[in-house]
């Protein structure tokens, strides 16, 4: 049985050319399981008008969307990696507490954090966005503002473990949110832009604490109390204004037009993402994404990135400061901005070069050798400006890897819910390993820190690049299969429907390199 092929985000083409490249033209969508496209409601136009009627409708879901669920995650992160600055200003002299008790904090967010993930796609598809993701908010900037209210380490145990838990949906959730509004290659640039926020908030982070730091003492409350509270406060007010900011699936976004909801829909469509489709939840969804090999090496791939992005984020300002180079207060917070400036121009780029160069692991091979290289000189120089030097190399090698690893799997997984829960797997199995990250860069190892040094080097050898080049060479020889026509048995004596449900398994679906 012979099918057009499908082709992915990365086909290399652009996706007006061949009716998108589909392998049909619009009269034979039903052919190919998409019977139901809405009508045009742009017939009888030119291809140049249609395509600026597109490029305004694009720019309108940009301008609406975008900015303001970076802001959201440009919160989240900040609030859960300010403990590192916190603890620069005495967290742990006033709490009384010892570096392994800060550690474990440190630990326990990851444990709830991440547990948490898999099945909060779900919830957000079932509650709406608009419901779901301003809640979770107003959750969690409790929890954050209650941190700086504590007074032992049991306290701050409990504050940690809820914002773990308030803060899980956020991440995968947006993630799984912009998939179901853009096309797969027009993804990768956004969900570039979204994750950039999180090295922003890094940045902005450092010269944030050491403002609000100078408020040691106001209402009796040190300096690390007022990062907490002010921040938490911050929190929920933009959570509660979220309520009016965050927007539905574009079957049901307030801001557009009826005929801007078609056009949505149908260019979802075309680009044959389910997306487009309502599913109601089964748990075949979930076993299938259990079943699906792409699932856990994508797993491991992001084992390999966000393992060392949380050693980073939260240990950044150890590593520059007293017991670590050597600087101190203010300047050790201020010298934790560049290398996250740095790494969020170079996220975006990435985003906008994979989407454009179609080959999604290469790019995060490549990026991976950075990060390699930049904790080889932190491992291996005793001189502080070039394990200065070797902190913006980390920074470049990591941050970019998350987002595009993201959008590699979201590529290459189709179905609404499978989809939906891959993600929330593979970001769950990375951030647990935020517990191994937490651990490892302990303070009778300062100020080298080898231990931790030598394992971030390790996650970037061995899951990063190496799990990047296996999943690169499995979905390529899998793709000369399909095109070879040696998975055609699969959809054999099965009807268009049972063929559209199989998602990425059909044969003419052609995986992102």
């Amino acid at each position: 049985m012979n099918f057009p092929e499908k082709r992915d985000s990365d086909s290399g083409h652009s996706p007006s050319d061949d009716e998108k490249k589909v392998g049909a033209s619009p009269g034979q969508f039903q052919a190919l399981g998409r019977a139901d496209l809405p009508p045009d409601p742009d017939a009888g136009l030119s291809q140049e008008e249609k395509a600026r009627i597109d490029r305004r409708l694009l720019w309108k879901l940009d301008l609406r969307l975008i900015p303001w669920l970076c802001l959201l995650y440009l919160i989240s992160f900040l609030d859960r990696t300010n403990i590192g600055n916190a603890r620069l200003v005495g967290l742990e002299d006033d709490l009384n507490i010892t570096g392994g008790q800060y550690n474990a904090a440190l630990s326990l967010f990851f444990v709830s954090y991440s547990l948490s993930e898999p099945l909060t796609n779900v919830l957000l598809k079932r509650l709406r966005p608009s419901i779901f993701i301003p809640a979770i908010m107003v959750l969690w900037g409790i929890c954050m503002t209650t941190m700086g209210l504590v007074h032992n380490f049991q306290g701050l145990m409990a504050a940690r473990f809820w914002l773990g838990l308030a803060e899980a949906g956020l991440f995968p959730g947006i993630n799984y949110y912009l998939s179901c509004w853009y096309k797969r290659n027009e993804f990768g640039i956004r969900a570039a832009i979204f994750f950039s926020a999180a090295a922003v908030s890094g940045s902005f982070g450092g010269l944030l604490a050491a403002a609000i730091a100078q408020m040691d003492g106001v209402g009796g409350k040190a300096g690390w109390s007022w990062i907490f509270i002010l921040e938490g406060i911050a929190t929920i007010l933009i959570g509660v204004a979220s309520f009016w900011m965050v927007f539905d699936f574009p079957d049901e976004a307030t801001f557009l037009s009826p005929v801007d909801r078609e056009r949505v829909i149908r260019r979802l469509k075309e680009d044959q993402q389910s997306s487009a489709e309502h599913e109601e939840f089964q748990m075949s969804y979930l076993w299938a994404s259990v079943k699906d090999w792409k699932t856990w090496l994508y797993a491991v791939i992001y084992m390999g990135a966000d393992g060392p992005l949380y050693a980073f984020s939260l240990f950044l300002p150890t590593i520059i400061g007293p017991n670590g180079l050597g600087f101190a207060g203010t300047r050790a917070q201020l010298l934790s901005v560049p290398p996250y400036a740095t790494a969020a121009c170079l996220t975006i780029l990435i985003g906008y070069v994979a989407d454009r160069t179609h080959q999604r692991g290469l790019c995060n091979a490549g990026v991976s050798i950075l990060g390699i290289i930049g904790f080889a000189m932190l491992l291996g120089s005793k001189d502080p400006a070039v394990q200065y030097a070797g902190t913006f190399l980390g920074a470049l090698g990591i941050y970019p890897c998350i987002a595009n690893t993201i959008t590699w799997a979201s590529n290459n997984t189709e179905g609404v819910y499978k989809r939906g829960v891959t993600l929330g797997f593979v970001i769950g199995w990375g951030n647990l390993n935020g517990v191994v990250s937490s651990n490892i860069y302990r303070r009778k190892d300062a100020p080298t820190y080898y231990v931790g040094h030598g394992v971030v080097f390790s996650y970037l050898v061995l899951f990063l690049l190496g799990g990047s080049t296996l999943m690169y060479f499995l979905l390529r020889r899998e793709n000369a299969n399909r095109r070879a026509g040696k998975r055609d048995d699969l959809v054999a004596g099965k009807s268009e429907k049972e063929i559209e449900l199989l998602g990425d398994v059909r044969p003419n679906f052609i995986y992102t390199l």
